[in-house]
C-alpha cells in the first residue's frame, strides 16, 4: 500500500471519532460555560444571580427528564441522521441564546440545548465504540472522556474570557458557529450506521429489568449525588477553608479537569484487563477524598493535591460506568445510555440542592463530609452488589 493510500485509510478510520470528540468538547463547553457568565447575564437582564442560576438548574432537570422520552422517539433513526439533527438543533438553540430578548427567551433556548444534550449523551459513547478502529474500544471511550476534560480546561475559561471581553451573547454565538463548523465536518466524514438496537416502549421494561443495569444505575445516581453535593460548592470551599485566592481556585479547578487526561490514558491502556480494579478505585476514591477534603484544607497545596486525586477518581468513574452500561446492554444500548444520562443529571441537580442546604444550615466547610458520606454508602453498595456482577461477566 502506498503512503497516500495509508494516509487515506488512516483518515477514514479515525476522522469520525475525531469529529465526535470535537462534538463532546463543544457540548460540554456549552454545559459548563453559563457557570462563568451568570453575573453578566443577571446584570444584563436586571435579575438576581440566584434567578440566573435557574438556567443551570432547569438545564440539568430537562436533561434528566427528557433523556429517555427523546431517545425512545428517535431510537429507530439511522445514527448519522440522528447525530446531524441533534447538532443542528444544538447550533440553532445557541443562535437563539445569542439573540435572546429577555430572560425567558434565553431560558427557552437553553431548554433547546438541553434537549439536544439529552439525545447526544445517550449516543455519544455507543457511537464512539462503533466508529472506532477495530480493537480500540477502550481508547474510543477514553477519547470521549478527554473531550470532557479539555472542555473543563479550555472551554469554560475561554468562554468566560470571551464573555468578559465582548459580552456573554458573543460566547453563545461563538459556540453556535463552532457547532455549525463541526456539523459540516460530520456531514462529510461520519458514516451511515443503521440502528439495529431500536427499543420500543413495550420492550423497555425487559431492558431496564436487567439487575446488572439497575445496580449500575443505583450506584451511579448515589455516587453522583454525593460528588455534586461537594463539587457544586468547591469554589467557595477553597476560598473560605483553604484560603485560596481567586487565581488559586481557578488553577485548582483547571487541575481537577486536566487530570482527566491522565485518567483517559490509564483507562485506554488498562481497563479491559483491570475493570474491577478501576471500579473499586473510582468509587472508593470519590468518597475517601471528599471525606478528607476538610482535613486537607489546612494548606492550599494539600487541598490542590487532594482535588487532583478526586478529579482522577471521578474521571475513572465516568468512563468505567459508561463502559459497564454498554457491556450490560448490548441490545438497546442507546436507550440504556439515555437512562444513564438522565439519572446522572438527577444526581447533579440533587447534589447541588443538598450542598446548598448544607451551606445554609451548617457551613460550606462541611460539604465534603456530606458528599463523602453519601458516596461512601454508594461505594459499599457497589463493593457488595456490583463488583461481584462485573467479576462474573468478565
Amino acid at each position: 500500500m502506498s503512503t497516500g493510500e495509508c494516509e487515506k485509510s488512516f483518515l477514514q478510520e479515525w476522522m469520525p471519532l475525531v469529529a465526535l470528540i470535537f462534538c463532546v468538547f463543544i457540548f460540554n463547553t456549552s454545559e459548563f460555560v453559563p457557570i462563568g457568565l451568570l453575573s453578566d447575564i443577571a446584570e444584563d437582564f436586571r435579575i438576581s444571580e440566584s434567578r440566573a442560576g435557574l438556567l443551570i438548574t432547569v438545564y440539568a432537570w430537562v436533561v434528566a427528564l427528557m433523556s429517555l422520552p427523546l431517545m425512545l422517539l428517535v431510537s429507530r433513526m439511522e445514527y448519522r441522521r440522528m447525530l446531524l439533527l441533534v447538532v443542528a438543533v444544538f447550533a440553532a438553540s445557541h443562535l437563539l441564546s445569542a439573540f435572546s430578548s429577555g430572560y425567558y427567551s434565553l431560558m427557552a433556548s437553553r431548554i433547546g440545548v438541553a434537549c439536544s444534550h439529552a439525545v447526544f449523551w445517550s449516543v455519544a459513547s455507543p457511537l464512539a465504540v462503533r466508529v472506532a478502529p477495530h480493537g480500540k474500544r477502550a481508547l474510543a471511550l477514553g477519547c470521549i472522556a478527554s473531550g470532557t476534560s479539555v472542555a473543563m480546561i479550555v472551554g469554560l475559561p475561554l468562554g468566560r474570557v470571551v464573555g468578559l471581553l465582548v459580552g456573554w451573547r458573543m460566547t453563545f454565538l461563538c459556540i453556535a458557529i463552532a457547532a455549525a463548523a463541526v456539523l459540516l465536518v460530520l456531514a462529510v466524514v461520519f458514516p451511515k450506521i443503521p440502528d439495529h438496537d431500536g427499543v420500543s416502549l413495550k420492550r423497555l421494561p425487559s431492558l431496564l429489568g436487567s439487575r446488572p443495569l439497575l445496580v449500575t444505575y443505583a450506584v451511579t445516581v448515589v455516587t453522583v449525588l454525593g460528588h455534586f453535593t461537594c463539587y457544586s460548592y468547591i469554589e467557595p470551599f477553597l476560598s473560605a477553608c483553604a484560603g485560596m485566592s481567586d487565581d488559586g481556585v481557578t488553577l485548582t479547578l483547571v487541575a481537577f479537569g486536566a487530570v482527566g487526561l491522565l485518567g483517559s490514558v490509564l483507562f485506554s491502556k488498562y481497563y479491559e484487563r483491570r475493570s474491577v480494579l478501576f471500579v473499586v478505585c473510582a468509587v472508593s476514591g470519590i468518597s475517601l477524598f471528599m471525606l478528607l477534603l476538610r482535613l486537607a484544607a489546612f494548606s492550599p497545596y494539600s487541598a490542590v493535591a487532594l482535588c487532583v486525586l478526586w478529579g482522577l477518581s471521578v474521571t475513572l468513574f465516568n468512563m468505567a460506568f459508561q463502559a459497564i452500561v454498554i457491556r450490560f446492554a448490548p441490545e438497546g444500548t442507546a436507550v440504556a445510555m439515555s437512562v444513564y444520562s438522565g439519572i446522572y443529571n438527577v444526581g447533579i441537580g440533587g447534589g447541588a440542592l443538598i450542598g446548598g442546604y448544607v451551606c445554609a444550615f451548617s457551613s460550606v466547610g462541611h460539604v465534603g463530609y456530606a458528599g463523602g458520606a453519601i458516596a461512601l454508602l454508594s461505594a459499599l453498595f457497589c463493593l457488595m452488589q456490583l463488583v461481584p456482577i462485573i467479576r462474573k461477566k468478565c
